[in-house]
């Protein structure tokens, strides 16, 4: 026997963890369950053995719908009672509680039987069903059942002993039956007056035979063998099935349209503003009489991981590639939106779109970030059709050089001034070399000359130079990035060094002098590189101080910290002197050296005409235009992350193509999938040491707002009214055939990527 206890040094497993070490347990050969549980639900089904053996569960302190959908050869014992739904659409299996049950125990049931030891709730035995192919579904209550029981109840057996319960004035509840159109109740004890629809009577002896061996396992399985004697006096007992409708009281059936025509209002209800065809549409409707019709909504929104980016990568548009074996063409597709995935998706960014992973909710987020580096050697294509058109960009960084490599790829030549020695901002830069792979940033700079970018180094763009480019070019797109430290002006802040300054010195190779003590403003990722850079340099000790819980990632502060430094927030600064930084409250931190890495601005000096700004920053209009030709990306437009510098740089890159052109540009920007719509119970829950590579980790992906191509929605169609079509080239649609189509929203409900929705009929004019 396999004991699982659900609660942990006081943590409680999880619903979908327990089912999930139970379906592992058995498919692992296991029959024999005993389970503490703590309110989970759904325990005991459906499963089954593959030698065919028996499943047997114990269980104590079950959540809902314990033994839903269980299935033959499995038995439940339920140690005290149970909550709502108990054998929830049993389909065969044999379910024992020894206590009372909730409402709706036996609902829907279809196979097997259900003994209660006690009273169960409201709406118990309602939509009980029968498949002439399998022995009817059984439910036994040893006392007394709720209000509207064996509502709607179509088939099966259903047998209320009514123990303890002679002086209610129902065993059934109130309003017991209704809407009953098969199957039988046996009821012991007072029962309330029946609807007309059903008939009520005395037993006769093929009831009372089929009882008699009934109530003897019956009252064994709950442990009161001793109580047959006084439940089987028969004479006590009622017997409720329905009345067909030919055998009703009115004794003739009625065609509704006839009735409607002769017997109803003559001409119809609505004869005084027009004609009445008598047509009866039936409960199922089709074609146009639908409340509400579904449609493919492929692509129409933006993933979550998509609209999380600042520069748009549609990662789930990969993956699915990528599932389909399309393998160079998911790498080549973020080309469409960065020239580097490597350096950046795969390298420096914190990749915020793993955090609005769907995926996320059930164990990991998709790799996307590890992804980016298999693109990182994909060759460039270069547009063939070349437009005329020269466009210059000021600043050889992330966001001058993403406008540089799109305007290329439409045609356009395209030459980069940079005011550095080479090429790539602060990837280049600032970046310490032990976080970015250096080689894999020179291979995306050589592609991106590959295109036929003309790079321009050592070449600082003052004023006259700005006018001179202006003339010398078609456009103009300015992002010289900000490189200039930001510094508050405490007394003493004439000694402390830029960060950004510091860390350019060190990665050109400077080796810039650097004392024991050292002490870091700013502790985001790029107070951990300054910090880094201080060890490499031959600090022995290094504090990073901040007003606020650092921003940097958790393995960059646990890196620093390895290497001897301190991390310590919230601290004021108050003064910097020769032997280091005064905070607020007059304490010293020891530091013969202060770096500062709190932020950066732009240096605009050599734009002297009157242009948009907010504070030191470009404010550019929503084309991302300063001046008649001249647009704006990156830095210059406020400070960010450098996937926040990629996303402008494209858009730059598309306004001054359509400027270039003549033409309107439109927006990309697509509405996030709203969450409501995804569901992440169709995939298995993995496991950290479970996860593939990146590039096969597609099937993890929940492919948000972009058909899957599961087929889900056409197997589970009940009308069959969903089609699949192939396009043109490797594409395809689901469509929906509105003569088969009832409206009944399945697809909606089980489509995992929320492609299908639901739209009410009068809205599809």
């Amino acid at each position: 026997m396999l004991r699982l206890k659900t609660v942990r040094n006081h943590e409680r497993l999880s619903t979908q963890d327990l089912l999930l070490s139970i379906g592992a347990a058995v498919r692992g050969g296991e029959t024999d369950f005993y389970i503490e549980a703590s309110g989970q639900h759904n325990i005991g089904g459906p499963l089954w053995n593959g030698d065919g053996k028996k499943l047997k569960f114990r269980v104590s302190n079950p959540g809902q719908r314990v033994g839903c959908m269980c299935m033959p050869d499995t038995e439940i014992i339920v140690d005290g009672s149970a909550p709502a739904d108990v054998g929830w659409l049993n389909a065969g299996g044999r379910i024992v509680v020894h206590g009372d049950a909730g409402d709706t125990a036996g609902h829907c049931a279809a196979a097997g039987v259900i003994y209660i030891g006690g009273r169960a709730g409201a709406r118990s035995g309602s939509l009980m069903k029968h498949d002439p192919l399998y022995d009817p579904p059984e439910l036994w209550v040893l006392e007394n059942v709720g209000s509207f029981s064996f509502e709607f109840m179509g088939g099966g057996k259903a047998v209320v002993c009514g123990h303890n319960s002679q002086s209610l004035s129902s065993v059934l509840g109130e309003r017991p039956c209704v809407g009953m159109v098969g199957g039988v109740v046996y009821a012991r004890g007072p029962v309330p007056q029946l609807r007309t629809d059903v008939r009520l009577s005395p037993l006769d002896d093929d009831d009372i035979g089929w009882l008699s061996e009934g109530l003897k396992q019956f009252l064994a399985a709950v442990d009161r063998a001793d109580m047959y004697a006084s439940l089987s006096v028969w004479g006590q007992w009622w017997k409720i099935t329905a009345i067909p409708y030919e055998d009703g009281a009115s004794g003739r059936s009625v065609n509704l349209s006839e009735f409607r025509a002769k017997e109803w209002i003559k001409g119809g209800i609505f004869s005084n503003v027009f004609n009445d065809d008598f047509r009866v549409n039936g409960l199922l409707a089709r074609g146009d009489y639908r409340l509400r019709v579904p449609v493919w909504e492929n692509a129409l929104y933006a993933a979550p991981c998509q609209a999380s980016c600042p520069a748009s990568i549609p990662s789930q548009l990969r993956f699915n590639l990528l599932r389909e074996g399309r393998v160079e063409e998911a790498y080549r597709l973020v080309l469409d939106y960065t020239p580097f995935p490597g350096s950046v998706c795969g390298g420096v960014c914190p990749n915020p779109c793993m955090d609005s992973c769907t995926r996320g909710e059930l164990d990991h987020p998709v790799q996307i970030g590890k992804l980016g580096a298999c693109s990182a050697d994909i060759p460039a294509q270069a547009n063939a059709v070349r437009s005329g058109k020269h466009i210059g960009i000021i600043g050889g960084g992330v966001g001058g050089l993403t406008a540089a490599w799109h305007l290329a790829r439409m045609g356009h030549d395209v030459t980069v001034y940079e005011a550095d020695q080479a090429m790539g901002g602060k990837l280049e830069q600032v970046i310490p070399r032990g976080r970015l792979n250096h080689d894999i940033l020179l291979r995306e700079l050589k592609r991106i000359e590959d295109t036929g970018v003309s790079f321009v180094t050592n070449c600082r763009v003052d004023a006259a130079r700005f006018q001179a480019l202006r003339k010398k070019h078609d456009a103009l797109i300015v992002a010289s990035g900000g490189h200039v430290p930001r510094i508050f002006p405490w007394p003493g802040h004439e000694r402390i060094v830029g960060g950004v300054d510091f860390l350019k010195a060190v990665n050109r190779g400077e080796k810039p002098e650097v004392p024991e003590n050292v002490v870091v403003i700013g502790c985001g990722n790029a107070g951990m590189d300054a910090a880094a850079g201080a060890y490499a340099m031959g600090a022995r000790n290094v504090v990073c101080i901040d007003v606020q819980k650092p921003a940097a990632f958790a393995h960059e502060i646990a890196h620093i910290e390895g290497l001897g430094g301190k991390i310590v927030w919230p601290v004021q600064t108050r003064e910097i002197t020769d032997e280091g930084l005064i905070t607020e409250d007059g304490t010293l931190i020891p530091g013969e050296m202060v770096i500062i890495t709190i932020g950066e601005s732009p240096d605009l000096s050599y734009i002297t005409e009157n242009v948009n700004k907010f504070r030191d920053w470009l404010a550019p209009d929503e084309n991302l235009s300063i001046l008649d030709g001249v647009f704006a990306a990156g830095d210059v437009i406020k400070p960010g992350l450098l996937v926040h510098a990629i996303g402008t740089g494209r858009q730059a890159a598309f306004a001054a193509d359509a400027w270039l052109r003549g033409k309107e540009r439109k927006p990309e920007k697509k509405w996030a999938v709203p969450r409501t719509r995804l569901h992440t119970a169709y995939f298995a829950k993995c496991h950290g040491y479970d996860l593939p590579l990146p590039q096969d980790d597609f099937a993890r992906c929940v492919s948000c707002g972009t058909c899957r191509d599961c087929g889900m929605c056409l197997k589970s169609c009940p009308e069959e009214a969903i089609d699949r079509r192939e396009l043109e080239g490797d594409d395809f649609e689901y469509v929906s055939d509105p003569e088969r189509c009832i409206g009944c929203g399945v697809c909606a409900g089980i489509c995992p990527c929320g492609i299908w929705s639901m739209h009410p009929n009068w809205d599809m004019g």
